[in-house]
Parts: C-alpha cells; sequence; structure tokens
C-alpha cells in the first residue's frame, strides 16, 4: 500500500536534524521520501517520483517520528499485572512468579502476548526485544498483531536448552520480516557455569551478541561473587560471553572495571527505571554510562514488575531520576533521552533499518498528537515528549507500513474485546489451579 502523510511536523531522529515541517512517503513496508516542504516549495525537490496513492492522510500539523523500541520486556506476564506486587525481586521470582508461570501454556502465552501488543500500540511502541518462554508462539502473536519483535532466549537450568536456542536462533532469522533472533540467557544467577560454558560457545560459534539480566540487585551481584569471586559482568566477560557485544537489563549495580567491560565491548547498557523503582532494586547509573561513552537503551520491562507498558513513563524516569542520582538538574537532556528510547533502543536490538525516518528505512512510524493541552504551548517537541508526553498522544501506530492504531481504534483481524476476555479465561483457569 502507498501512504501519503502529509501536512506533517517531522522528528527523523537523526543526529543533529531538528523538527521539520514536511510530509513522508510509505511504499509497502518502506519509506519512499521523507520531504521538506519549505525546500519543495523552492523547486529543489521537484524530481520526486509520481505515486499514485491508497491513501492519504493529512497528520494536522501533528509529529511524526519514529516508534519507540522497548529494548526489554517480557509480554505474557500480563498475566500477573498487579497480582506479585510489592515485594522484593527475589521473593517475587521465587513465590510469585516462577510457580503461576509453571501452570501456563504456550497457548496461553500466545493470547497473554497478544494482550501487552494492544498496550504497545497505544504507547507508540513499534518493536520489542522480548524475552520469556515458548518463543514459538510469542512470535505467532506478533505475526497475526503486525508487531516487530526481537526474539531472545530466556534459557536457564529449567527452560529451554542450548539445542532448542540455536534452532531457534537459525528458524527465527529467516521466517517471517517481523520477526528476528539474538541469542540470550535469563541471568547468571539462574544458571549453571557448565550451561553458561556452552551459551558462549554458541556466542562464538555464530560470532552473535548475547543479552542477558545482568546486576539487577546488590544481592545478585554478592551471591555471584561468592560462587565464583567476581561480579555477574567480569565473570561473564572472563569466559568470553561478550566477544561479539551484546547487552545488560537493568545494570543497576556496576563496578568500575564493569562499567570499563562495557565500554571495550560497546555492550548496551538497556534501562529499566520502572521496574527497577517497583522492586527496589535500584538507579542505574545512566549519566556515568554517557559520560563513558556506553551506549544506553530503555525497556519497560514485564507487566508484572512495571506494570505499565509505556514508554513516556520510561523516558521521564530515565531523565528524571539520573538528574536526581547525579545531583545535577543538567545531567541527561531529554533529546538524549528520546534518542535512547528510538534509534539506540534499536541499534541494541539489532535493527538498524529501523532506527531514523530516512528513504530505505522501515516505515514504523508514530504520530503525536501537538493539539493537546499537554503539549501546548510548543516551545521545544522532543522535551514536550518527554517531560509531558503521555499515552494519550499517540494518535497513529504504524508498523511495516501498516498502520495497526489510529484515534483510539486498533485496526487489527480482531476485536480487542475478545481478546481480553480471552485473557481473562486464561487468568481465572490458573488461579484456580493454584488454589
Amino acid at each position: 500500500m502507498n501512504i501519503r502523510l502529509y501536512n506533517a511536523q517531522i522528528l527523523t531522529m537523526e543526529q543533529d536534524v531538528p523538527v521539520f515541517q514536511g510530509e513522508i512517503w510509505v511504499e509497502n513496508n518502506i519509506i519512499l521520501s521523507v520531504i521538506r516542504t519549505d525546500k519543495a516549495l523552492n523547486g529543489s525537490d521537484s524530481a520526486q517520483p509520481s505515486v499514485i496513492w491508497d491513501r492519504e492522510i493529512d497528520c494536522k500539523g501533528n509529529l511524526l517520528m519514529p516508534g519507540f523500541k522497548d529494548a526489554h520486556t517480557h509480554s505474557a506476564m500480563t498475566f500477573l499485572r498487579s497480582f506479585a506486587d510489592d515485594v522484593p525481586l527475589q521473593e517475587w521470582l521465587e513465590h510469585y512468579v516462577f510457580p503461576m508461570e509453571a501452570k501456563i501454556t504456550g497457548e496461553d502465552i500466545y493470547h497473554l502476548t497478544k494482550l501487552a501488543i494492544l498496550e504497545y500500540l497505544t504507547s507508540g511502541i513499534t518493536s520489542i526485544f522480548e524475552m520469556y518462554l515458548t518463543p514459538d508462539d510469542i512470535a505467532r502473536a506478533c505475526i497475526d498483531m503486525g508487531m516487530r519483535c526481537v526474539l531472545t532466549s530466556g534459557l536457564n537450568n529449567f527452560t529451554s536448552s542450548i539445542e532448542q536456542q540455536e534452532e531457534e536462533y537459525i528458524r527465527w532469522n529467516h521466517s517471517d520480516p517481523l520477526i528476528s533472533y539474538q541469542l540470550g540467557f535469563h541471568s547468571e544467577y539462574t544458571c549453571s557455569k557448565d550451561l553458561l560454558c556452552h551459551m558462549s560457545r554458541l556466542a562464538h560459534k555464530y560470532r552473535a551478541p548475547v543479552y542477558t539480566h545482568l546486576s539487577e540487585t546488590i544481592k545478585e551481584v554478592k551471591e555471584c561473587k561468592e560462587r565464583y569471586g567476581m561480579t555477574p559482568v567480569v565473570f561473564l566477560y572472563d569466559m568470553g560471553m561478550f566477544e561479539f557485544g551484546g547487552g545488560g537489563y537493568h545494570c543497576v549495580h556496576m563496578t568500575e572495571g564493569e562499567l570499563e567491560i562495557f565500554r571495550g565491548c560497546r555492550l548496551y547498557a538497556i534501562t529499566n527505571p520502572s521496574s527497577n523503582l517497583k522492586l527496589a532494586s535500584g538507579i542505574a547509573p545512566i549519566a556515568e554510562f554517557e559520560r563513558r561513552g556506553i551506549p544506553v537503551a530503555i525497556g519497560t520491562d514485564g507487566p508484572a514488575s512495571n506494570n505499565c507498558l509505556d514508554m513516556f513513563r520510561e523516558m521521564f524516569l530515565v531523565s528524571g531520576l539520573s538528574k536526581v542520582r547525579e545531583g545535577d538538574a543538567a545531567s541527561l537532556n531529554a533529546l538524549k533521552v528520546l534518542h535512547m528510547a528510538t534509534s539506540e533502543s534499536a541499534k541494541a536490538m539489532q535493527l538498524p533499518e529501523a532506527d531514523m525516518l530516512a528513504q530505505g528505512k522501515l516505515a514504523d512510524i508514530i504520530m503525536i498528537d501537538l493539539h493537546q493541552p499537554n503539549m501546548q504551548p510548543i516551545h521545544n517537541i522532543p522535551k514536550n515528549i518527554v517531560y509531558s508526553g503521555s499515552k494519550s498522544n499517540v494518535c497513529m501506530t504504524m508498523i511495516n507500513g501498516r498502520i495497526l492504531y489510529q484515534d483510539g481504534q486498533f485496526l487489527i483481524n480482531e476485536r480487542a474485546e475478545d481478546i481480553y476476555a480471552q485473557c481473562s479465561k486464561i487468568v481465572k483457569r490458573v488461579l484456580n489451579a493454584s488454589q
């Protein structure tokens, strides 16, 4: 389908390119052209190709920008939203999450993931970096809903295997344009040393990056030192886990040596501020990452520990918490945070073709309503998005050239109410089974 989005403000997220007036042309799933209307009026873009439009959308002065990339989530944990709350991380995992997860099936995960996708669409999230049980069912849900998804394994001593992960890695990097796969494992503390050695060998076999939960809590770091005499990052680095890059989710409690490993290996620190606050894990040293040139991406984490899949809230907290931690209101500016939530997260997810709005890039585009009171007056659009923006400002979410959410309506192949009803049945069954 050929779509013309015109009469828009455009923020491409290219470095040092400010907001400008223009229009975007989409051909199927690719951006055909990004046009500055002032230049077009002056004749400098007069050689634009002739296109027959299937649809033309007047943006009415609203903002077009790349969709947000949720660089860490566990979507199907929607079934535990507001169920396992107000307890520390280890108790939360061992007494609430793991026992309940043992009762859900792959088909349950398919439906629960679709519920999360509805929420991603309302938040302008166009790609997710997904780590959860039964990746095949997650991929199926994303394909059916039109969501772009990067899968990674939650491999641990009880779930999945090296052989299963290798098979998934090969298959899902060649099966569907919406789905890709990166190597990963749940965490150091849920994997034996032998399993981690096999994981490192797999990364070397494919010369591939690796992603994992890392240095999330003080307890995690302390127990790793007791087991191996090293902190988690150093331990994994010493076994060659990060020779080809990758990243860590959370990265709250980092030593000087670990920061240097991240810098030297170009590892991504994927921060999840809402989850870290709710579980009292701490505040990640974002400004220190920035000072050392460590790239930072942003994720929501899962809906059991967040509990809201909302990139606007994450962006505000990344900036606000950094200022508090540093004691410096100038420690992290809004535009940098916006880059983290879009282009940097895309790169962390190995999606360079979705990092900005430009000719030849994927048509993963959102429209932000600038006519609501929280966006007025318009002194600085990026700052408005980070400091005063909310889900209510998302008036369109396009993924792979297909509009899936517009003006409060889901444009998918089934009714949202039917998804809600199916998920409620699952939750009722699981709760009854646990009694």
